[in-house]
């Protein structure tokens, strides 16, 4: 896809959103379509991990919980304004991330899984236990101000309002990430999952850009992290639980990591699998759980990689089939001129 299309995909897909933002009228259908949004940002840095690096993260709840404390702490101590507390916990994330990822995605396969569920475990003891500071197991809410960013904050909680942000947020991170991606960095971080040892025989040094992409992909979840904050005004500790990791690895699963877009999608199918099905199974978990295993054995490129399959089959046959009719009267009328020198 050119740049071009890409800029207008994003502008139609924004445009969309401010539409069903309108259009929507239910209160509790905007709420479910926030919440699955916000994930799908979440799936989004999982996913990003996984296609880039081949690696597999169990603790990037850390990211996804800990954005949440490092804006409600300061908010309740009142030491810093929200927006630089907002600012501060993405960017000091990624930070953080970026220095412990020069020493995690040196270890390899499941032990680099491992490593990270450790880490994320000892954030999520460290909250659940600290209840001066986090308010232990009961968490705590969030006292964001009368404005954040010039905007009303009781006008930015709106559901309507929280749909379009995270909406936005979303096509705007997956612009930017395509971008990005697209250029010599994504080509580094590929050559570098395919083959490490041939990336370092041409000259590339696999190091930092693993950790880079390690720390961008923290960075993403972290901004989860805080749209949730502002969508609930409140962070528990089970935010940072690695079973909330777990949750979005599944969605990537689903969504597949083909495409950039995919664990958003899978993030989609997750949330109408869980409204859909919890309505009429009490273990609505255990029937999507044998729907993954179906996705993994007879998809395991996800769903967005078997919808891009078929688009791509349809558009080979496209051209054979105008071909085939082109050719059909240039048969006929060779036909007919072989009749008239005959006669």
């Amino acid at each position: 896809m050119t740049r071009a299309r890409m800029f207008a995909s994003a502008v139609a897909a924004l445009v969309l959103g401010v539409a069903a933002a309108t259009l929507i009228g239910s209160n509790s259908v905007l709420s479910l379509l926030t919440q699955a949004i916000i994930y799908a940002v979440f799936a989004l840095g999982v996913g990003l991990l996984l296609k880039q690096n081949g690696m597999v993260s169990f603790g990037h709840a850390l990211y996804f919980g800990a954005s949440g404390y490092m804006v409600a702490i300061p908010l309740a101590l009142q030491i810093v304004p929200a927006e630089l507390a907002v600012l501060f916990a993405i960017g000091g994330l990624g930070l953080f991330a970026l220095l412990i990822g020069l020493v995690m995605v040196r270890v390899p396969g499941v032990a680099f899984s491992m490593l990270t569920l450790a880490v994320g475990m000892m954030a999520f003891l460290t909250a659940s236990r600290s209840r001066g500071v986090t308010g232990g197991a009961d968490g705590m809410s969030i006292d964001w101000p009368a404005t954040l960013f010039g905007l009303s904050t009781s006008l930015l909680q709106r559901p309507s309002s929280m749909l379009v942000i995270c909406w936005s947020v979303l096509v705007l991170l997956l612009l930017g990430l395509g971008l990005l991606l697209r250029g010599r960095f994504g080509s580094i971080t590929e050559a570098t999952r395919d083959n490490e040892e041939r990336a370092r025989f041409i000259g590339i040094q696999t190091l930092l850009p693993r950790a880079a992409v390690y720390a961008l992909s923290a960075l993403v979840t972290s901004v989860a992290g805080v749209l949730a904050a502002l969508n609930t005004s409140f962070v528990s500790p089970e935010s940072l639980h690695w079973s909330v990791s777990g949750v979005a690895l599944m969605m990537v699963v689903v969504g597949g990591t083909r495409v950039l877009w995919g664990p958003a999608l899978g993030a989609a199918v997750y949330f109408f699998a869980k409204d859909v099905l919890g309505d009429y199974a009490q273990h609505w978990m255990a029937i999507f759980g044998v729907a993954l295993i179906i996705v993994i054995v007879f998809a395991p490129e996800g769903l967005s990689g078997l919808l891009m399959r078929r688009l791509r089959r349809r558009a080979q046959q496209a051209p054979q089939t105008s071909s085939s009719t082109a050719a059909a009267p240039a048969t006929h009328r060779g036909v007919l001129s072989n009749g008239d020198s005959h006669g």
